[in-house]
């Protein structure tokens, strides 16, 4: 069983503190959550209680995946604490280690991130990018997948993240069971944007989410921007300047971002040749989509394929 420590430090939020038990929690039996801190004690939170644990930092050097929470801003240093350096170097190396929000300056103070990309939530990138000029911040993508480390943005990118992980161990069909357990979306793509001006319409206002459910179930088409627009019942101008309040990006982008989850899963669930899969999911060829999946994640079809189930098969 695959086993997720995570450190809670003083000052830690408790929304996010909970994340990583109740994402992988929700995996069935496929992982162990245990929480520590750096000695065993009850730590204070940044509200008006203090959360008791059962393990200290001994089992930092058990796990497979380490998960840091964030904590609050006035705890941020350049070098780290005494215990938590000590802590942090019970790690093995080669163990996954994922951040969420200013758990990423932790990261840095230990020059894990030197030289790596990484990101923060967005209000913090100033005050990250003056105390570590090294770390190539992107602070505008939900999370960073580095490999063996990880770094998310504020709050519900911890979701997201750990839902990442999910998906990335076991598949589209894990990852969405979680999500349904969990209620929350099965899948955001980690260079989605942090921050967007008008996440939410006013009730007043038509949005897109209709428009958007109505490409996702026909994702088969060769749908363009008129045919968003049309659906809608919207001019061009006024559709694409509504569907990036709400989304964040541009409707082409997030179409080529569904396109690319669609195949996805069907190179992981099913044996339906490169060209069909790229006909279902509305790439107009194979190369097309070869090329996407790429720019995605750096690899060709069969190569995920593979990958895959090769991991699946573990």
């Amino acid at each position: 069983m695959h086993r997720v420590v995570v450190l809670a430090l003083d000052g830690v939020y408790p929304f996010e503190l909970g994340i990583p038990n109740r994402v992988f929690g929700s995996a069935g039996d496929r992982y162990e959550v245990l929480t520590c801190t750096v000695d065993g004690r009850p730590v204070r939170t940044d509200s008006d209680f203090s959360v008791a644990v059962e393990h200290g930092p001994e089992v930092l050097a058990t796990a497979d995946t380490v998960v840091i929470p964030p904590y609050e801003m006035r705890r941020i240093t350049e070098e780290l604490p005494a215990p938590v350096a000590a802590a942090l170097g019970m790690i093995r190396p080669g163990t996954r280690i994922v951040s969420i929000c200013t758990a990423a300056f932790t990261l840095a103070a230990a020059g894990l991130l030197d030289g790596r990309p990484a990101t923060t939530h967005w209000a913090l990138a100033d005050h990250f990018r003056r105390m570590f000029p090294g770390v190539a911040l992107d602070a505008d993508v939900l999370f960073v997948d580095d490999g063996d480390i990880l770094t998310s943005a504020g709050a519900a990118s911890g979701v997201d993240v750990c839902l990442h992980l999910v998906r990335a161990d076991h598949g589209s069909a894990v990852a969405n069971f979680v999500a349904r357990v969990c209620v929350v979306p099965p899948w955001r793509e980690g260079g989605q944007a942090q921050y967007i001006e008008q996440p939410v319409p006013a009730p007043t206002d038509t949005g897109t989410a209709a428009t958007r459910q109505w490409a996702l179930e026909h994702l088969d088409l060769p749908l363009t921007l008129n045919d968003l627009a049309d659906h809608a019942r919207m001019s061009l101008r006024t559709f694409a300047r509504r569907f990036r309040d709400e989304v964040g990006m541009s409707p082409g982008k997030w179409l080529i971002q569904q396109r690319v989850a669609r195949a996805r899963q069907l190179l992981e669930s099913s044996d339906l040749p490169v060209d069909r899969i790229a006909g279902e999911v509305g790439f107009a060829t194979a190369t097309s989509l070869r090329q996407h999946l790429h720019a995605a994640i750096g690899v060709s079809p069969l190569a995920y394929r593979r990958t895959f189930r090769a991991a699946a098969a573990r």
